[in-house]
């Protein structure tokens, strides 16, 4: 047995939390910018302009970094009915139902609502998936929904500028992306940059063309390419992030940081779109807080055993992954290739990521 000593958890938990804050920061531009947009662009194109750029802006990183072949050579036939559910609910169902739901919604109110997301996503993942969980990880989520819950009742009770439409389109959306955030957990293992790259021209280029047959039209115009840019960086970007994310610590895990997203969100709407701050809004502060210390202050340590096991996806060198490297692929760099995981018994604190998917004692 061979025990892996490693600094203080808070320093352990930023570090492998730092992915799913860049995620959750970038994502949570997505409300209050789409929703300046939206009014200015039809909802069903917008979703496909959103997709499209973050597709395309990811497969010019691919290309650009010669990556574009070796990644597609690590896909598998199995890991085609993952990339099919993630891009049909993530990509075209999510922000489809996020754009429609943004013409009767404020964005304040929209983006706290998506908090309901990594309820959600936390909910598939602990009960279908049977990820496991801990007490410390219920009640920051139970902080997080509390401040949700104050929240959106103080939405409510302002003077009904909310619309029950886009209320349940807003939670259509958390769903749709609940889903894909789990089963895009299946795919961790391939280039995250190249399934952002399929899943945004994909799911961009439908939304696009069934926007087209329901006759939405426009012209060429400075929304275009700022809806553009707020694809790249909120949708691209962020999911690269995300999926990073999901194979370092996990989806649950993964999805209760992502949940700060609405927040962020919250705030850009008030400096951004002037709306106000009010005690709920602070109460809110304060209990979704304490819900991201909960998850960053988790310490999951025990022995666990690893069988022996080959297989490929993008890695860095850490306890998990000792092999030697030839002089075109440095050890001291992210890379994908196979390789090869002897058997081994040994105790360091982890999250359920591709290695750590063990029963654990009730």
């Amino acid at each position: 047995m061979r025990e892996l000593r490693m600094k203080g958890g808070f320093a352990f938990a930023l570090k492998n939390y730092r992915a799913a804050f860049i995620a959750a920061f970038f994502f949570g531009c997505i409300a209050p910018g789409t929703k300046l947009l939206v009014h200015n662009l039809p909802p069903q194109s917008t979703a496909g302009i959103l997709y499209f750029f973050a597709g395309i802006g990811m497969l010019a990183i691919l290309l650009a970094k010669k990556e574009l072949l070796p990644s597609l050579a690590h896909i598998k036939p199995k890991d085609g009915k993952w990339l099919f559910a993630a891009t049909l609910f993530g990509g075209i169902l999510g922000p489809a139902f996020l754009t429609y739901g943004l013409l009767s919604i404020r964005g304040s109110t929209a983006s706290l609502l998506l908090n309901l997301e990594s309820v959600l996503t936390s909910l598939i993942a602990w009960f279908v998936f049977k990820e496991h969980f801990e007490k410390k990880i219920v009640w920051g989520m139970l902080f997080i929904i509390s401040g949700c819950v104050i929240l959106s009742w103080s939405a409510q009770a302002s003077g009904g500028q909310d619309s029950l439409t886009g209320v349940s389109l807003i939670a259509l959306a958390c769903l749709s992306w609940g889903i894909d955030n789990n089963v895009t957990r299946n795919i961790a293992h391939l280039n995250p940059v190249l399934t952002a790259s399929i899943k945004g021209v994909i799911a961009g280029s439908s939304n696009l063309a069934l926007g087209f047959l329901i006759g939405e039209r426009f012209g060429l115009n400075i929304q275009i390419l700022q809806a553009g840019l707020l694809g790249f960086l909120g949708i691209g970007v962020s999911l690269v992030a995300f999926i990073i994310s999901l194979g370092t610590i996990g989806t649950a895990r993964t999805g209760a940081v992502f949940s700060t997203a609405p927040f962020v969100g919250a705030i850009l709407s008030v400096l951004v779109l002037g709306e106000a701050v009010s005690i709920p809004f602070i109460l809110a502060l304060v209990l979704m807080g304490f819900g991201v210390m909960c998850h960053l202050s988790e310490e999951h340590l025990h022995e666990h055993s690893h069988p022996a096991l080959e297989h490929s996806h993008e890695h860095a060198h850490d306890e998990h992954h000792q092999h030697a490297h030839d002089a075109d692929d440095p050890p001291g760099t992210t890379h994908n290739h196979k390789h090869r995981h002897v058997a081994e018994t040994h105790q360091h604190r982890h999250f359920p990521d591709i290695h750590h998917l063990h029963e654990h004692e009730q």
